[in-house]
């Protein structure tokens, strides 16, 4: 009876915390189908006549443009902190200096001051070279401050990739590239996928950079919903459409990797 009573109340609370977590996520996905007078009917209706008029007024607009800014930057940037990131983390896992643990945490240090304290220096810099509304200006400053966490992330797993392994094909005439290419980094498939989704998120959802450094021909997703908030009137079925938009393609990525990402999330958690 006791157990019985303990896994009720665990489903019990198990589906009140997803409804929690979920709640305004369904909420901004119910809105954008609505029109504006269902948007702010007091009290709100469980019932409604759902319409894409939001959806289409964004793809006749130039949010589609912006979104393409995002998914452009977004990708180019989680794949060259991958390609620069990695290598490096591999060679800091298995490198013996004496300056290894310095050297590591200056690397972290880049992540360890507010993205404000930088902005200044960084729009002045962009000024100069003009990189100003630029998708390769984006990409360079995101570039910045996410191969630190690649490298961090990465060299945590390769830490856990026995020696041995790599030892074993040097005896059989391997190279370094070859051990990393061929055991170390398939052993740590799980990180990859892991940090490279850390890497896209932190790209995609950027607001005060984006803000910052570009102007109207690179604008991002998250910056371009704040011009359907004005003065006048907010809109709020194209802010929630939008938002939709936006969630989709990380939704869509994590389940695509979802074994990997749980796999590169609990690596660690249990030793022996």
């Amino acid at each position: 009876m006791l157990n019985s009573r303990a896994r009720a109340w665990t489903a019990s609370g198990t589906v009140l915390l997803i409804l929690l977590v979920l709640g305004p996520v369904l909420f901004i996905m119910q809105m954008s189908v609505r029109s504006g007078v269902e948007a702010f009917r007091m009290p709100p209706t469980l019932v409604f006549s759902p319409t894409l008029q939001n959806y289409i007024a964004l793809l006749e607009g130039k949010f589609v443009r912006s979104l393409m800014n995002s998914t452009v930057t977004a990708t180019s940037t989680t794949v060259l902190a991958l390609l620069l990131g990695v290598p490096a983390a591999y060679a800091f896992s298995r490198a013996r200096v004496r300056a290894q643990g310095l050297v590591s945490l200056w690397t972290l240090t880049t992540r360890m001051a507010p993205p404000i304290a930088f902005g200044i220096p960084f729009f002045l810099i962009y000024k100069d070279l003009g990189l100003i509304d630029t998708r390769i200006g984006l990409v360079v400053i995101y570039l910045t401050f996410n191969l630190s966490l690649v490298i961090w992330m990465m060299r945590a797993f390769f830490d856990g990739v026995p020696r041995s392994l790599e030892e074993a094909a040097y005896i059989d005439g391997a190279g370094v590239t070859a051990a990393f290419l061929r055991i170390a980094l398939p052993l740590s498939a799980p990180g990859l996928a892991t940090t490279a989704i850390f890497t896209f998120l932190l790209a995609w959802n950027d607001f005060f950079y984006s803000l910052l450094l570009t102007r109207s021909e690179a604008v991002t997703a998250p910056v371009a919903i704040v011009n359907f908030m004005n003065y006048e009137s907010w809109e709020w079925g194209k802010v929630a459409a939008a938002a939709t938009m936006i969630m989709l393609p990380v939704v869509a990525l994590s389940v695509v990797v979802r074994k990997y990402l749980v796999r590169g999330l609990t690596a660690g958690a249990v030793k022996g």
